[in-house]
């Protein structure tokens, strides 16, 4: 299950990085429009960059679970394949939405995307340790076997 973690712990990094620079970068935003802190209204550009900042706060927590889960149950290297195309997908979220509303779009769809599919990844590969510990059933090996 839990071998080596350092590419979990790499993307998990990266993902701390990326959400520490949307953060400052709202704040150099406020600042530029002159934002009184605790106020989250203002210039519709400010205002923008502080939804999508939010945005990407609400999905963190999720992303994370599913990132360590996808990795330790499922396979590391994919999951944090996985991570990489959803921070990437988060890159264009954020930068779209400060554009313009409407250019949230692709970046959103991509790293909803991700978040599914790895999911769904940490539920096969949770699935797949209940059965092998709890009913002796090794689907996988008897997947490989006639191969």
């Amino acid at each position: 299950m839990a071998g080596n973690t350092i590419l979990l712990a790499v993307v998990s990094s990266f993902s701390t990085c990326q959400q520490n620079y949307f953060a400052l970068q709202v704040g150099k935003m406020g600042l530029k429009c002159r934002i009184i802190p605790s106020a989250v209204t203002g210039s519709p550009k400010f205002e923008r960059m502080f939804c999508a900042q939010q945005n990407c706060v609400e999905l963190y927590p999720v992303f994370l679970i599913t990132l360590w889960m996808a990795g330790w149950y499922f396979n590391e290297v994919f999951a944090a394949i996985l991570g990489l195309v959803y921070i990437y997908g988060r890159h264009k979220y954020f930068w779209g939405y400060s554009e313009a509303t409407e250019k949230r779009m692709s970046g959103l769809e991509l790293s909803l995307r991700t978040l599914s599919l790895s999911t769904v990844l940490s539920s096969l590969g949770i699935a797949n340790c209940c059965l092998e510990e709890y009913l002796d059933l090794h689907i996988t090996k008897n997947l490989r076997r006639p191969f």
